[in-house]
């Protein structure tokens, strides 16, 4: 019997408890379950990443029903050298993690307090008797990524290796694939990915400067600093990158792209999408990493408010027409457009997708990739799907006029388009159609509504506190003053969970703007993009700053969040 069934067969009722000593109300409650049930979380650990509830708050609950003291390990300094004498695979296993040490017995963090097999294992192991503690599951395996942090295997690698004698330009090829072989620089290498992966990174950036090599990680939308590589390692670890992404090893002078697949220490494979460019130092690497048994985005979990979520159904339900998503360049909108196909995703309809590139496989869905190489273009691709008897069309993006005239053409005939457009608003994208030679009566015919978005960085829920908001920010926001007085806003204090930033995770800030009668007579005059904007604020239309002021006062994200993230002018 493990701990959580403890928990329930004592009747312990952790919601209403909660409620009833004032730590939540049932609309929070009822939040939380709804949220349980689509991920399959426990209640505790849901109401802990929904930010409702602190660790320590809810540990003295739990400490009361299962009888074992509740440990925090983001805010516990953890052993790493007693801890890294389980080995990993063991401890992400049996979800445990061996702590501190005391007298009478060495501490160990575990999910399951009861796994008597554990914990007799760990007391042959050590030779002591063992202490459990309950821990958070989501709060333990940060502390698991921590203790085997694989960028620190990755600098004992570089203490080890020596210097390359020659310099890149004197190394021949047969001397480069020797270097890329080499055991540290596999190690070195391989080491980077792990780290990237275990910090949660979608880039790899590996940088040459004039003396020494920066490796940074992508990490929520911001680049981080990890580590240096020697400038005599450079040519070495470029090479082995373009042996793994089978490019071709000879090449320094022009760029390449690349792919490869990697799996890490829990079996888990990623897609490692690879650009090489020369600098004046040499050529640079990043590799962008996709999950590829990542689970497909929910549209309820990226960040619309139930109002606009309606909308947006609304839109894709339709059984012809356009919709489009728009946004800067890594604002979410392929995750958006996921999360729309998943969402109709039906045996009973066909869907396709043409890509560039095809960023996760969904069951079901024809997907096709862009292969300029061959001729297999938007546009080219468009045209042939139109004739594979579809029901919706999918364009990762719409990029000419070409392509966007078989789109329209396609929603005239009977097809649901989704695309993407590079514009900053959703009134926006209506008059870049025209901008592109599209016909203003062919837009007003066939677009059913545009979705603008941005994504901003969430307050860490492991150290997450608030205080009231400064005049400066509730005068620069508009936010609503309560009783004379500033409202509370919330903020990261900085933890391990984060790495001290305050922030982890991301969710998207959204602009949905339904066509109306009134904005297609408008589209019809060929309005500016300001009047089409100020049509659809007279509508209801909720701004992308209304719509992040919100989110602002909901404790999801602060005010210098939104400030980096939107425009200026927006703010």
């Amino acid at each position: 019997m493990d701990t959580l069934t403890v928990i329930q067969n004592r009747g312990v009722r952790l919601g209403e408890q909660l409620i009833a000593d004032g730590l939540i109300n049932e609309q929070q409650l009822r939040e939380a379950l709804e949220r349980q049930r689509q991920t399959g979380a426990f209640l505790g650990e849901t109401l802990v990443s929904l930010g409702l509830v602190t660790p320590a708050a809810l540990g003295r609950y739990l400490e009361s029903a299962t009888g074992f003291p509740f440990v925090e390990l983001s805010n516990y300094p953890v052993n790493l050298d007693l801890a890294r004498t389980i080995p990993e695979h063991v401890a992400r296993r049996k979800s445990l993690l061996p702590f501190a040490e005391r007298p009478e017995g060495v501490c160990v963090a575990m999910t399951d307090p009861l796994d008597l097999a554990a914990v007799d294992e760990l007391s042959a192991r050590f030779g002591r008797r063992i202490l459990p503690f309950l821990a958070m599951q989501s709060d333990l395996m940060d502390a698991i990524n921590r203790a085997y942090d694989v960028r620190q295997k990755a600098q004992l690698v570089l203490d080890e290796m020596t210097e390359t004698p020659a310099t890149e330009a004197e190394l021949s090829v047969d001397e480069l694939v020797g270097l890329a072989e080499d055991a540290p620089i596999v190690r070195l290498v391989n080491g980077i990915i792990a780290g990237a992966v275990t910090a949660g990174a979608s880039d790899i950036h590996i940088e040459p400067q004039e003396h020494q090599v920066r490796v940074r990680f992508r990490v929520d939308g911001l680049l981080y600093d990890q580590m240096t590589i020697p400038r005599h390692h450079l040519a070495a670890v470029v090479s082995r990158i373009k042996i793994m992404a089978s490019l071709n090893i000879a090449e320094r002078r022009r760029p390449q792209d690349g792919r490869f697949t990697y799996r890490d220490s829990n079996g888990v494979e990623y897609d490692l999408r690879i650009s090489i460019m020369p600098l004046i130092y040499g050529e640079k690497v990043v590799l962008r990493l996709l999950e590829k048994s990542g689970s497909l985005a929910v549209l309820s979990k990226l960040g619309f408010f139930p109002e606009q979520l309606s909308t947006f159904e609304q839109f894709i339900r339709r059984p012809h027409g356009i919709v489009l998503v728009t946004g800067p360049t890594g604002s979410g909108k392929s995750t958006t457009l996921y999360g729309a196909l998943n969402r109709i995703n039906d045996s009973t309809i066909n869907i396709n997708t043409i890509e560039d590139p095809v960023e996760y496989h969904l069951r079901g869905v024809n997907q096709v990739q862009v292969n300029p190489r061959i001729g297999v273009t938007f546009a080219s691709g468009l045209r042939t799907l139109v004739r594979q008897d579809p029901d919706v069309i999918m364009v990762g993006e719409i990029r000419d006029t070409e392509t966007a005239e078989i789109a329209v053409q396609a929603a005239l005939t009977g097809h649901l388009v989704l695309s993407t457009l590079h514009t900053n608003d959703a009134p926006g994208a209506l008059v870049r159609l025209q901008n592109m030679g599209v016909e203003p009566y062919l837009i007003s015919s066939t677009v059913i509504g545009v979705v603008a978005q941005r994504l901003v960085r969430t307050i860490c829920s492991g150290c997450r506190e608030t205080r009231a908001a400064s005049l400066a920010t509730v005068e620069a926001f508009g936010l609503p003053m309560r009783e004379g007085r500033p409202p509370l806003l919330a903020t990261g204090r900085g933890c391990a969970k984060c790495s001290g930033r305050g922030m982890r995770g991301r969710t998207a800030i959204y602009e949905v703007m339904p066509m109306s009668e009134p904005l297609r007579e408008r589209v019809l005059q060929r309005a500016s993009s300001a009047l089409l904007r100020g049509q659809a604020i007279s509508e209801g239309m909720v701004t992308m700053r209304e719509a992040a002021v919100r989110k602002v006062l909901e404790g999801i994200t602060t005010p210098d969040e939104v400030a980096r993230v939107l425009f200026s002018e927006e703010i």
